[in-house]
């Protein structure tokens, strides 16, 4: 069966130019063909056959082509949705159900719970969550500072970090207690392509180790000494190691968190003796500002976490050669949030929690 087409000269080279040019979508070339294969002459059965399109195909674009010419070749038919979209009456209720309620087996709605309970697809759940910013799957860890000295130690940490005083020193100090030097039962395998490198779930205990840390603010350089127990003779040990290395003309400004260990007697008897060693303390719950804390999660992540130890001096020594070359080529962490910033914070998160105990539901804009 044949199909008759007359094409104008201006037409066809146009086609012929849109079937030679390599940026044509494809599916205008092969509609291009149909329609010069048509005017040639070619059968429907054999346009079949070069363009691999079905009967109703060629037909309905050598009628889309007659009745529009080549413009019509270029676009598609437009097309009602197969489904109507969802009213924004069933978005309001589906994001207040997943902000205010639970689902009674669960702390919290997974797209198929909240579909089953409104009677829509997963899909339309997923859409309404991505629209609203909701991630119910995810929560984030916080605590919140009741330290009544909150705002002084804020504003003098942030003081230190950001306009530290002439001819001194700001050191971060810490410990990070307890790491475990952990062996895998059995050998991992290693990586390779199509496939991750594998290590046991469980383990085996070879002891523990505490690593006393006090980063340099300014040049990110670290002073690290590995100690069986965490005790505040070991925290005097470490204050003499870096007594030791930090030159007698400067003063030693120390951030440091409010450990039993840093505040014994034996701690006092020695700062007295030693005047140049100024602690600040950050303040409770607020570790976070205590910036040799961003090391130890370095140090955890690159150098530890996925390390295998078949005891403590294999550990410890894991540790002490990232501290050389972390010190070989020290970057310091950058402080950027001012006091101001953080106090705001702080009082926002307060009054949506005082809101919260008193029963009131905090609006969106406190969260």
């Amino acid at each position: 069966m044949k199909t008759d087409i007359k094409i104008a000269a201006e037409d066809r080279a146009r086609l012929e130019r849109l079937v030679a040019d390599r940026n044509t979508p494809v599916k205008v070339v092969w509609r291009s063909r149909i329609v010069l294969a048509t005017a040639d002459g070619e059968t429907v059965k054999a346009i079949c056959r070069t363009t691999s399109k079905s009967k109703p195909c060629v037909w309905r674009w050598q009628k889309h082509y007659a009745d529009e010419g080549v413009d019509g070749l270029m676009r598609d038919k437009t097309r009602p949705p197969g489904r109507k979209p969802l009213p924004v009456a069933l978005k309001a209720k589906v994001l207040a159900k997943t902000t205010r309620e639970t689902p009674p087996d669960a702390t919290h709605w997974s797209v198929r719970t909240m579909a089953k309970a409104f009677a829509i697809s997963h899909s339309s759940v997923q859409r309404i969550w991505r629209e609203a910013g909701l991630k119910p799957h995810l929560t984030a860890r916080f605590k919140v500072s009741n330290d009544p000295q909150f705002e002084e130690k804020v504003t003098d940490i942030v003081g230190l970090y950001m306009n530290p005083p002439d001819r001194a020193l700001v050191l971060c100090v810490d410990e990070k207690s307890q790491i475990q030097a952990l062996d895998r039962t059995q050998p991992g395998l290693p990586l390779k392509k199509g496939r991750a490198a594998t290590m046991t779930h469980d383990y085996k205990r070879h002891g523990v180790t505490t690593l006393y840390a006090a980063m340099d603010v300014k040049s990110g350089l670290v002073i690290g000494d590995c100690q069986p127990r965490h005790r505040a003779r070991e925290f005097i040990a470490f204050l003499r190691r870096i007594d030791r290395a930090v030159h007698k003309h400067l003063d030693v400004h120390v951030v440091l968190d409010n450990s039993s260990t840093h505040k014994t007697g034996e701690v006092k008897a020695w700062l007295a003796k030693h005047p140049r060693f100024k602690l600040h303390f950050t303040p409770t719950s607020a570790s976070w500002m205590n910036l040799v804390e961003r090391f130890f999660a370095e140090l955890t992540r690159k150098r530890i976490r996925r390390g295998a130890f078949a005891n403590v001096a294999e550990l410890e020594a894991a540790i002490h050669d990232y501290l050389l070359h972390h010190n070989a080529d020290p970057k310091p962490f950058v402080w950027t949030k001012s006091a101001e910033v953080i106090l705001k914070k702080e009082r926002r998160a307060l009054d949506v929690l005082d809101a919260i105990k008193a029963g009131n539901q905090p609006t969106e804009s406190e969260h």
